[in-house]
Order: C-alpha cells, then structure tokens, then sequence
C-alpha cells in the first residue's frame, strides 16, 4: 500500500506530514469532512514530518511567487529530496505527495519524478492540516502565524500589483471619464446660467455665443444698468473683439430684461465663477491627459489623438486588453449594442464604433467610411501593441503609422499608390534605432576640456614632454573617434552585405546568360555538324551515280 504525504505551504515555511492509517477514516471524502475537526482523531492519522521556516519575509513572498506560477525552487527541491523516501531507480515509488496545487506538482514530477496528487480527498486533508497547524509546530507563538500570513499576503498583494508609476493607464481611464463627466456637466451648467442671467439681460445671447466667455461677461456686468462706455476695454480685453463689445453697450441701453435684486445677481455672479473654474478645470485636465497618453500609448495618441486613443483604452479596459485584442474588434469598440442588434435581426453589422470621433473616418467619402475604419483599426491595434510590449516609448512608429493612413486617404481620392508596410516599418525601425543611439551618446564638455587641455599643453612646453601627455581635448576627440568608427563600422557592414547580395544577384544573372549562351553555341555546333552530314551524304550519292552511269557506258 502506498503511503501519503502532504506538503503543506505556509506563510512561514514548508511543512511536509505523512498520512498513515487512512484505513481507519476510509478514503470517503466525507468521513474526512467529519474527522478533520476532531484535532484528537485527525493527530492521529496525519503527523508533522519535517518543517522547513523561511529565512525572511523576502524569501517567504520569494517562495510564494513561485508556487503561485508553478515553479519549483531549489529550497522546495532539497526539502523533499532530503524528507521524503528515496525512490530507486527503474522501481515505482511507494508513496504519493499530495499538493493544493496541480500545477506545481507537474512541475516537480518533471524535475524530481515523485509522484504528486491532488484531488478532493488531499484537499480535504490539507483542510485540516491549514486548521490545526499551529499544534503541529510547537515552537510556534500564539499570533506569530497570523502576522506572517497578513505580513506575506501584503507583500504578495503588493507585488502582483507593481508597474512603472509613469505608465499607469487607470490614470487615463479615469481622466477621459472625468473629462467625458465635465463636457457634460459644463454645457448643462452654460445653459443655466444663459437662461438664468437672459431674465435680467436678454440680448447677450445672441451677441456672445460662447459658454465660457457668455459666463465671463456676465460676472463682469452684473447690473446691465451701470454698464458704461467707460468699460469697453476692458470688455475688449474679455471678447476680444471692439465691436461686440461696443455692441453689448448698446444693447445694455436698450435692454427688454427685467431688473433682478441684489442677491439675485449675487447668485448669478457665483454661479457663473463656478462654471469658469470648471471650463479652466477641464482644459487642465485635457493637459494632463495628453501629457499620461504621450507617457502610456505615445504610438496610439500620434496616431489617432490623444482623446480617442484614452476612450479606447477606456473602453477595452487597460492597454493590455486593448492590445490583445483584434483589429476587427478594436474597429466596432463602442458600437456593441449595434453589432447584437444588427446579429439578432440578421442586418447589415457597424463599420466603426469610437474610432468614429477620428478625423480619417470624417475625411473620407461616404463609400470609403468602412475601408478606412477597417484600415485605421489595424493600424491601431499595431500601435496599441507596440506602447504595450515595447520596453522603450518612442512616437516614431505612431507617427510612420499615421503616414501610411494619409497615404491611404490619398489612394482612396486621387488614385496614388502607397508604400509597402514593409518598407514603412523598416524605416521607422532605423529612425528608432537612430534615436536610441542619440539618446546614449553623452556630449563631452568641451569648454572644461579646453581648459585642462592648456594647462597641460603649457606643462608639456615647459618639461618638453608634450608627445608623452594627451590632452583632455585628445581623449574627448578619441572618445568621438571610437563612435564615429562604430558607425563607420555599422555603414561598412551594411556596405558589405549589399555588395555580396549584388554579387549573388550578378552571379545568377551571368549563370543563366552562361547557359543561354552555351545552349547557342551547342545549337550552332550541331548546326553545322548537320550541315557537314548532308553535305558529305549528297557527295557520297553523287558518287555512287557516277559509278552507275561509267558502269552503263561500259555495257553499251
């Protein structure tokens, strides 16, 4: 009979116990359910084998994150190998270590061959271990396991969680909900106070048609009947514009408005502070969603804009979502509600969704709408995987990307050809590799150098030992040289291989010529060989005429 151990990870070590005399609960999974709370009845069967403690609190979410994702450490590798029974080789192991996770348990049937089980009847028996451990291990403090569960369960928490703080895009999500919100509540906010503010002063709808600047004038009127010509410049200086202003002076003479109380025009006043502070709000935070988007999707924002590639993102979820997903599901985001309803009445599915508010999609003509969708989504799916996957950000790609729709537009309307993708990306692949190079290169001070550079130089006049001392400016200079010997290096490889690919090129050329050649050369020789043949025929018939004619004439 197989004997069963069980490996039980806790926050403060590995603990392994054997599960001996399972006969007397039976394998039943409920009988198990019933012995596990009986400590008395449970001791009995299952006893600590071997306990292994966590050097530290690093180590312990060390080892958790590798059981997490499957993986055996070599800490786990050597307590089983030293604890458990050793298994002969060719022979069947006769014991069993039963596991919570599966997934580790291949893993160490693949590296160590002992043979792993998890099912109901170890999970319930782990059940019971995870219940009563802390009477197994008898070193172990009333509270000392709970703080190293919750110290270990932070850690691990906190770990899963940890990104580059510059790449967040539940910043982004947010900011274009908030921004979405403020549109919103900004126009509706305008309407109230036109509306409010038109009791009093009627005309100035139609003079000022803008929300934000009809708010700013009425703040600076306030009572419509103390509006001067003293205060056209500084309404001039709000419009920007002398004749409005001169206009809504006039206008204020003639008013058809009623007049409004002191504190009515106090509440106005107030109202329409708080509805500039929320327009100046906005165009913060519009700043500061094109500075998240250059930072998080810096290909996508060039591409599409910055507004756009944020309700995108917003909508898939994360960049990552929107990065996994498809080039056609990316084109209908937006429009689901469209797509099941055209799928349940069996009509014709949306060309587009959110990529809808891009500019592309609105310059295109009515029968080019769904190509052009079609092609700006794969373009941004390219995009959005490029800012998700590649470790540095760079806006080269995004900008080749919105060249190549451009070139699409231009295709649809006047018929000219665009480049091949390929011929796009690889120069978008060297302008990103030109960059990086850029970025590395560290610019030598030179005014520091020439300094040190004289000094030294007047030391070497002086001893005479100028040959034997570089000069900063020297090493500066070397230090150029070294770079500029890499790229000639770099432009020399390049230069090399072209050749070689002209030579292979030149060589399969001249073959097949060389052959055209000889297979002319074979045609004429056997040409003129046949010529000889029938020459030499016709010489050998007349021959034989002769013959017969001299052979008649000797008859006669």
């Amino acid at each position: 009979m197989t004997s069963t151990y069980l490996l039980y990870e806790s926050a403060s070590g590995y603990a392994l116990f054997h599960a001996h005399g399972l006969d007397e609960i039976g394998q039943n999974t409920e009988a198990v359910r019933s012995s596990v709370s009986d400590l008395n009845r449970f001791g009995k069967v299952v006893k600590l084998a071997a306990f292994h403690p966590f050097e530290s609190a690093l180590d312990a979410l060390k080892q958790c994150n590798s059981v997490s994702e499957g993986l055996m450490t070599d800490e786990l590798r050597s307590f089983l190998e030293i604890n458990l029974p050793k298994v002969k080789e060719g022979k069947k192991a006769k014991f069993v270590l039963g596991l919570a996770e599966p997934k580790i348990g291949s893993n160490i049937f693949e590296e160590t061959k002992i043979p792993c089980q998890s099912n109901e009847f170890v999970l319930e028996l782990l059940r019971g271990v995870r219940l009563h451990f802390d009477k197994f291990i008898k070193d172990l403090k009333p509270g000392d396991l709970e703080k190293a569960q919750l110290g270990l369960g932070h850690s691990y928490s906190r770990a899963k969680v940890k990104f580059n703080v510059n790449r967040v895009d539940n910043m982004v999500i947010q900011a274009i909900f908030l921004l979405d919100t403020l549109d919103k509540d900004i126009n509706s906010f305008s309407m109230r106070v036109r509306e409010w503010y038109s009791w009093h002063f009627p005309e100035l709808v139609k003079i000022v048609s803008d929300n934000y600047l009809y708010a700013k004038v009425a703040k600076f009127i306030e009572d419509k009947s103390k509006l001067a010509e003293d205060e056209i410049p500084a309404l001039t200086d709000i419009i920007g514009d002398e004749d409005k202003a001169k206009e809504i002076v006039e206008a204020a003479k003639a008013s058809m408005g009623q007049d409004l109380s002191a504190i009515d025009l106090i509440n106005v006043q107030q109202f329409a502070q708080r509805v500039m502070d929320l327009s100046e709000y906005r165009k913060k935070l519009y700043d500061y969603l094109v500075a998240k988007m250059n930072d998080i999707a810096p290909n996508l924002a060039s591409l599409i804009g910055e507004v756009v590639g944020a309700r995108l993102i917003s909508h898939a979820g994360s960049l990552t979502n929107l990065a996994k997903c498809p080039s056609s599901t990316l084109q209908i985001l937006g429009a689901e509600k469209a797509l099941f309803r055209a799928l349940k009445t069996r009509g014709n599915t949306p060309k587009y969704g959110l990529i809808f508010h891009s500019s592309f999609i609105g310059r295109a003509s009515a029968r080019n709408k769904g190509r052009m969708a079609r092609y700006l989504a794969n373009k941004c799916s390219i995009a959005s995987r490029i800012d998700c996957f590649a470790e540095s950000s760079t806006t080269t790609f995004g900008e080749k990307l919105r060249e190549q729709v451009e070139e699409r537009l231009d295709f649809y309307d006047k018929g000219i050809a665009p480049r091949k993708n390929i011929d796009v990306m690889k120069a978008a692949i060297e302008s990103a590799d030109n960059k990086a190079t850029d970025m590395d290169v560290e610019e030598v001070p030179s005014e520091a150098s020439g300094k040190k550079s004289k000094k030294k130089k007047s030391k070497a006049n002086m001893n005479g030992e100028l040959e034997d001392r570089p000069s900063a400016t020297e090493n500066g200079d070397v230090a150029k040289d070294a770079k500029s010997e890499k790229k000639k290096r770099k432009e020399k490889r390049k230069l090399d291989r072209e050749r070689e690919e002209q030579q292979v090129a030149s060589e399969i050329v001249n073959g097949v010529n060389g052959e055209k050649k000889e297979g002319k050369k074979k045609k004429k020789k056997k040409s003129k060989d046949e010529n000889k043949e029938d020459a030499q025929v016709a010489a050998e018939d007349g021959k034989k005429k002769k013959k017969k004619k001299s052979k008649s004439e000797d008859a006669e």
